[in-house]
């Protein structure tokens, strides 16, 4: 009994054994599937072999790797080259190029942030970079400072300066076309202009005061064409005396004469007429006053009005013309007309109106031939003496006053503002004459 219990003892000792040993020795491997047809997954294990090579050897992934890096660095660095030359061209091209420059910029920030891991960062560009606006160029004009040909100066002797123009006794003579400036005084002087040459001559008047005693105080003896100029600002007076009865203005030509400038001419003629010419008087602007024993202007082919302000008192007519008048512009206050006969306004060969403002009186006026508007032509049969001042009231509103120095009895009034329909009221002394309404075309109005 006792060999039996050893026997199965070493029995199941030996069956121990043989089932540890192929547990050590062997991998078990199960065929058998799940029912439910999953698929059993497990983690990779870890290697724990280190593998160790020769200092200086790669392996091809180590080269490839190594390739890549230097191609990335050496982009990145063509890309802060070519984002650098973009900036630099943006500020130089116009709108159009500078749009094509910020595309490229755009791209490179946004390959910049796909490489931030192998590159440095590239600098970001300004809003200023990126939308560069085309510089604004201010061009300031200026008007280069006038020169003259000669500077002409009246004081107790005459002093010329430049060519051209020479001086005797208190007579300055200009022989020459060109540019010539006037300044000063003299109680008996003249200029005096006659080119061997038919050439244009300015000559600008700067504050000068010239009376002549025995002449015009300017005298165009020949010129092609004569420019007298008011100096901005300046205020200038003219007048002559004697009996000068062929060359009878205090500014008198032989050819066309033409006034312009911003400054104020005063003109007293005791010898006829204060501004006259064998051809014809322009007026483009200035302020011109004018007193005289005759005509205030007169001229043999044509007068032509297209600015300024005139104020005229003539002794006989106040703008006289053998030929036609043409009135454009401006401002004219004209009295004129101490005889029967002698008129405001006198034009043999018609006078022609399109803009400005007249206000006439005298014994008689010269109707206009042509003009866009209506007119208005007051006529006092027994006339008003001088001195009595008669006033141009146009819907209400008075337009100008006249206080001729001589008797008179007819008045006219010029005006784009006069219509049909509106009512017109002269006043003499402060008194209505009347009260009467604008018809089309000639407006003549007879008061007792």
């Amino acid at each position: 009994m006792n060999y039996k219990r050893i026997i199965a003892a070493a029995m199941s000792m030996i069956m121990m054994t043989a089932v540890t040993s192929c547990g050590n020795d062997k991998e078990i491997v199960s065929d058998w599937e799940s029912p439910l047809g999953t698929e059993e997954t497990t983690e990779p294990k870890e290697s724990k072999k280190t593998e160790t090579k020769p200092v200086g050897t790669e392996t091809a992934t180590e080269k490839t790797a190594d390739k890549t890096t230097e191609k990335a660095e050496k982009t990145t660095a063509d890309k802060k080259k070519t984002t650098t030359t973009a900036k630099v061209t943006a500020k130089k091209t116009d709108n159009n190029s500078s749009e094509e420059g910020n595309s490229e910029e755009n791209n490179e920030e946004n390959n910049s942030e796909e490489n931030s891991g192998n590159t440095e960062e590239t600098p970001q560009a300004t809003e200023a970079e990126k939308k560069p606006t085309t510089p604004t160029v201010t061009t300031v004009v200026t008007e280069p400072e006038k020169t003259f040909d000669a500077e002409i100066t009246f004081n107790e002797t005459v002093s010329v300066k430049g060519i051209n123009a020479e001086a005797s006794g208190s007579v300055v003579k200009i022989t020459a076309g060109g540019d010539y400036i006037v300044k000063g005084s003299t109680s008996n002087g003249q200029i005096y202009i006659s080119t061997a040459t038919e050439e244009k001559v300015e000559i600008t008047l700067d504050n000068v005061n010239i009376s002549c005693g025995g002449g015009p105080a300017i005298f165009v003896n020949e010129a092609k064409r004569c420019v007298l100029k008011l100096a901005e600002g300046s205020v200038n007076y003219l007048r002559d005396s004697g009996r000068d009865k062929i060359n009878d203005g205090v500014i008198f030509s032989n050819d066309t004469l033409r006034i312009k400038g911003e400054g104020y001419l005063e003109i007293n003629a005791g010898n006829a007429h204060g501004i006259a010419s064998d051809d014809n008087v322009i007026i483009e602007s200035g302020e011109y006053v004018i007193n005289s024993i005759k005509s205030g202007i007169i001229a043999n082919d044509d007068i032509e009005i297209n600015g300024g302000e005139l104020t005229i008192f003539g002794g006989t007519n106040g703008m006289k013309s053998k030929g036609t008048m043409n009135i454009n512009g401006g401002t004219a206050w004209i009295c004129g007309g101490s005889k029967e006969e002698k008129s405001s306004i006198y034009a043999a060969a018609g006078l022609y109106y399109t803009g400005g403002y007249v206000y006439a009186a005298g014994n008689m006026v010269t109707p206009p031939t042509e003009t866009p508007n209506p007119y208005i032509v007051v006529n006092w049969t027994s006339g008003l003496p001088a001195e009595s001042t008669v006033g141009f009231v146009l819907g209400g509103t008075e337009f100008a006053k006249l206080t001729p120095k001589t008797n008179f009895r007819c008045v006219m009034m010029l005006a784009p503002d006069i219509l049909i329909g509106d009512g017109f009221t002269p006043f003499v002394n402060g008194e209505g004459n009347g009260d009467f309404t604008v018809a089309e075309g000639q407006n003549l109005y007879v008061i007792e």
